[in-house]
């Protein structure tokens, strides 16, 4: 079983889990990548609105799994906080575009 990625913690404080393997909701499942989606759990705020489609209970944001999630909107999310400071990301896909 692959190792879990170390929790990332952006500039402003902000924390995620980003996991990918064969048993989490990633594409491709599998334990190699490179990841088009990855699983997000447990955000410390709440994603933006995008996100909710990936959302396993909306009524708790902070507190579920993001299913299959772009990379390219972990990415701006991160971005968004200021940047990875620790953590670790699984090999996500490069210049993969949001639907």
């Amino acid at each position: 079983m692959k190792d879990l990625n170390a929790t990332v913690t952006c500039q402003d404080g902000t924390t995620l889990s980003v996991q990918a393997s064969w048993s989490h909701y990633c594409e491709p499942r599998d334990d190699f990548g490179p990841y088009l989606t990855v699983e997000v759990g447990f955000p410390s705020v709440a994603p933006p609105s995008s996100w909710m489609e990936y959302c396993e209970n909306p009524d708790r944001p902070t507190n579920t799994v993001y299913g299959r999630v772009p990379v390219a909107l972990v990415r701006q999310f991160i971005a968004e906080h200021g940047g990875m400071v620790s953590g670790e990301l699984p090999e996500m896909a490069d210049r993969v575009g949001v639907a």
